[in-house]
């Protein structure tokens, strides 16, 4: 059931029928219609063995999520019995111990699944042990990833006494299998989406029109832009030799930037506006990250829950450990305050960017990227001072416009040499790619090389017209965001006229594309991790 599927619209438009009738009919039970829908929805699109996938890791969490809340009420019980503060200490340690015990059981079955999954016949193959990385057969559960992680914080935040555990599994469950978050996030929090999911609504309490917006904007990207943009891409990088021109790989970089954010931030704006059509507000995912004026704000701005994610459960555990905070006073003593305070916080950064590239996938170039990643955003903490000291020498305003817009460029181009370890699966390839950037640019003219590989589109460097349109449309609505405006806002508020036209318009880009666009079952790029 692929979410341009006739089937999936159906679906949808049951699953609403169903929940606000039931609202109007009942008032209450609603999130039982969520749940039922959820189940459903994963039963159908990733079959039975990943319903079963989804249950374990729910029912892993749950159990060890009421145990921490039972540990939690047993140890106040016992503390206030307690005659002394020592006795109290005591106490409360040995119930932390029983705590860490059940945390760390959880989080072994878990990841143990997920890897087992996501990573065992990888493994195997990158060690010469397997045919393929697909050989053994092993299914991988439609969006394994997310909600193992989101179950994972739920987890952790229980342990850490965020909130009071959900005592009623079926509910929990809701919260965890949540339909519209499965096929490729975000990744929600348990404070923020929990709860409302349980809520009950009319729909004359729903804001359809913003919602229908968002949905609409995102089949827009998917459909004019990342599906056009795919052959592109495919046609560039499936046949890399060392005779492919740098300008070419180069070119295909930038299709590929273009065509993962409007695939990927297409796809997020389809499920987070059919969440928005049961009232239901899910994480944000993406900030116009190619406004960013660094490496480090990229990623606080590009796939925010996950980003998000790591930093709470992972960064911050990582950067706390003993020995980081030891070596920590030991910089303060000989390489002085500035160091003391980024170094630990450098590794850290290296460590949580080599596991999103881990968490992508088990292979070589994965490793690769988050490591790039990574150590250019320690980089970039480490040399600060200098930065600035460079800045106030040449007497460049950082807070000027100018600047700003440089800012931008650059950390764009440091993204794009990132995506060649992103977008490039085979080592020897990517080698040669990095090479030919570098050292054989031009060594065939753009037009004659992009002719070789079928794109007949010269004269637009393989990106079809109607995606230059649909392309200058997005950012201009990107950039309305990026000044502050709620565009949704906006287009709601203005006259009809208005309104008319811009629909008008990119219905029209969106029913011209639709009979150039590649036959891939409206799959999305991120429902693979």
């Amino acid at each position: 059931m692929e979410l341009f599927s006739l089937a999936f619209v159906i679906f949808v438009v049951l699953a609403l029928a169903a929940y606000y009738a039931v609202g109007a009919m009942l008032g209450k039970g609603q999130w039982v219609v969520l749940l039922v829908a959820s189940l459903a929805f994963y039963c159908i699109a990733g079959g039975v063995q990943a319903l079963g996938f989804v249950l374990f890791a729910s029912l892993v969490t749950w159990v060890a999520a009421r145990y921490l809340g039972a540990c939690d009420a047993r140890c106040k019980v016992a503390r206030k019995a307690c005659a002394d503060r020592a006795e109290k200490k005591l106490v409360k340690a040995r119930f932390l111990r029983r705590k860490r015990v059940a945390l760390v059981a959880a989080l072994v079955l878990c990841l143990l699944v997920l890897g087992y999954a996501k990573y065992y016949n990888v493994i195997l193959f990158n060690f010469g042990l397997a045919r393929s990385p697909r050989s053994l057969g092993i299914l991988l559960p439609l969006g394994i990833s997310f909600f193992t992680f989101q179950s994972l914080g739920y987890l952790i935040d229980a342990y850490n006494g965020r909130f009071s555990p959900q005592e009623n599994f079926a509910r929990y469950l809701l919260f965890v299998s949540w339909f519209p978050q499965l096929i490729q996030g975000p990744i929600n929090k348990y404070e923020q989406t929990g709860q409302a999911l349980l809520r009950s609504r009319r729909i004359q309490d729903v804001d359809c029109r913003r919602a229908a917006l968002r949905l609409g904007y995102g089949v827009f990207k998917k459909v004019a832009i990342a599906n056009l943009l795919f052959p592109t891409y495919e046609s560039i990088f499936s046949g890399v030799n060392v005779h492919t021109p740098g300008n070419v790989i180069v070119l295909g970089i930038v299709v590929y930037s273009v065509y993962m954010y409007a695939d990927f931030s297409g796809g997020i704006d389809i499920v987070e506006g059919i969440s928005e059509l049961f009232g239901i507000q899910m994480a944000q995912n993406f900030r116009q990250p190619y406004f960013s004026v660094s490496l480090s704000d990229f990623w606080r701005r590009w796939h925010m829950s996950l980003g998000a994610w790591m930093r709470d459960y992972l960064f911050y555990p990582f950067a706390l450990l003993s020995p980081l905070q030891r070596f920590g006073k030991w910089a303060t003593k000989h390489l002085g305050r500035h160091a003391a305070r980024t170094l630990p916080a450098c590794i850290a950064n290296i460590v949580v960017f080599l596991c999103v590239g881990l968490w992508h996938g088990a292979e070589w170039h994965y490793v690769l990227w988050g490591l790039y990643n990574g150590v250019i955003v320690a980089l970039a903490d480490l040399l600060a001072p200098a930065f600035s000291w460079c800045a106030d020498r040449l007497r460049i305003d950082r807070g000027s416009r100018g600047f700003h817009v440089f800012a931008v460029v650059r950390t764009f181009l440091v993204v794009q040499v990132g995506r060649y370890f992103d977008c490039i699966a085979n080592v020897t390839a990517l080698g040669i790619c990095l090479r030919n950037t570098l050292f054989s640019f031009n060594s065939t003219p753009l037009s004659t090389a992009l002719a070789a590989r079928g794109i007949q589109r010269v004269s637009t460097l393989g990106f079809p017209k109607l995606t230059i349109l649909a392309c200058v449309i997005v950012f201009v609505v990107s950039l309305r965001y990026e000044m502050g405006h709620d565009v949704r806002d906006d287009l709601l508020a203005a006259r009809l006229p208005l309104r008319l036209l811009v629909y008008g318009a990119c219905l029209a880009i969106v029913t011209l594309a639709l009979p150039m666009t590649v036959t891939n079952g409206g799959g999305f790029l991120y429902a693979n991790f």
